[in-house]
């Protein structure tokens, strides 16, 4: 498969400070698909949140350390401020209505888990529940809580959570030859503008091993 080359008259740019000229952003577009952080929480009393964001990867693995991204001070960010614990579950496509669910924007108090007809289940190292029906969680406990901000040292309304997994849970079925079988699973992924999802399944998987 030849792949073409783009020559500078066939290439959109621009600066984003000076705007895109398209009819959407597309910023969120480029840089996907991105994982599905699944983001339970507690507050000091106890009420737990759950609510899917659409920045979220890992970004180390021994240990293993994963990180979101919250544009605006939500429930997710006081609370894990407040304890320290999140739990991040998997977003799966079997689960994707539920997902969206937990998306909604309610009160504190409104429980996220009764609201999506899920399920919370304890953990082990950390007091935050995790999705009973999701195929795995990472149990977190915060390593950092990052002010953004931009060029000029302006802070933005946004921060970067960063946590390092002190337990992991994996439904066994998912287990083949003591490998996680991600595809089998069918973890979705946010694909750009506000509607956009793909997901991962066995017939999109393709295996490429690094030069020696």
């Amino acid at each position: 498969m030849t792949s073409p080359t783009y020559t500078e008259d066939a290439i959109h740019y621009y600066d984003p400070a000076a705007g895109h000229g398209l009819k959407h952003d597309p910023f969120k577009a480029i840089v996907a698909p991105r994982p599905v952080g699944w983001i339970s929480s507690c507050d000091r009393e106890g009420r737990v949140n759950l609510a899917p964001y659409s920045y979220f990867n890992a970004f180390h693995d021994k240990p293993p350390i994963i990180a979101f991204g919250s544009t605006g001070r939500k429930d997710s960010l006081a609370n894990i401020e407040a304890t320290g614990e999140f739990v991040a579950s998997m977003a799966t496509r079997p689960l994707a209505e539920m997902m969206n669910a937990t998306s909604a924007t309610v009160p504190h108090e409104v429980d996220e888990f009764t609201l999506s007809g899920l399920t919370p289940a304890p953990c082990r190292q950390v007091r935050p529940p995790r999705v009973a029906e999701s195929p795995t969680a990472l149990e977190c406990k915060v390593l950092q809580v990052i002010h953004q901000h931009d060029l000029e040292g302006r802070p933005l309304d946004a921060w970067m959570v960063l946590g390092q997994v002190v337990g992991v849970h994996i439904a066994r079925v998912f287990l083949r030859d003591g490998l996680f079988d991600t595809a089998a699973a069918r973890p979705i992924l946010r694909g750009g503008y506000l509607a956009d999802y793909f997901e991962a399944t066995p017939e999109t998987r393709f295996q490429m091993r690094r030069p020696a």
